[in-house]
């Protein structure tokens, strides 16, 4: 009589797996929303190139507690093509946003930024934000928020790279939105 070999290692791998990952973590629970468009949904003409040009609505909820400060990117990895990118174009840097702020209004200039937020630049060589305007096809561009354990210092309009090196060891959730847009033929 062959005697089989029992399945149990498979449900004690699982149950191992899921005890490391723990319960749901901050990076689970923040949310990032806006109300011009959903996740994976397409970017109205307005916040882009052929519109207004103007920076979306964000809000978001769930922040961790005792967080010190905010941090925004919006990038675009599918640049130039998104059959064959070749590098990711970076659209608006924000940090230093308050933890007590929930948002940001749509249209938001330097002038109206949250006491505190600083800007840094983006692959246009300046700040504030510069809208979907991708060369071919449909891109999707990805708003990323930073709760951190830290107000950072005055980094002088620092470029994508240089911001999330000052974030390294200091980010304790994060939460993104993706949007897509192609222009109009």
């Amino acid at each position: 009589m062959k005697m089989r070999k029992p399945r149990f290692g498979i449900v004690v791998a699982w149950l191992a797996a899921a005890a490391a990952t723990g319960p749901a973590s901050a990076e689970d629970k923040m949310k990032l929303t806006s109300s011009a468009f959903g996740e994976n949904q397409a970017i109205p003409k307005a916040y882009t190139c052929e519109g207004r040009d103007i920076s979306p609505p964000l809000s978001w909820s769930e922040a961790p507690a005792g967080i010190k400060s905010l941090a925004l990117i919006v990038d675009d990895p599918d640049a130039p093509d998104p059959a064959a990118p070749k590098m990711t174009w970076v659209h608006w840097v924000l940090y230093n946003i308050p933890p007590s702020s929930s948002g940001l209004p749509e249209g938001l200039n330097a002038s109206a930024l949250p006491k505190g937020t600083l800007e840094g630049n983006n692959d246009w060589h300046r700040t504030g934000y510069g809208g979907p305007c991708p060369p071919v096809g449909r891109h999707r561009y990805f708003h990323k928020l930073y709760a951190l354990d830290v107000v950072l210092p005055d980094l002088k309009h620092p470029d994508k790279k240089a911001l999330e090196n000052a974030m390294k060891g200091h980010i304790v959730a994060e939460a993104r939105l993706v949007g897509t847009y192609q222009k109009g033929k």
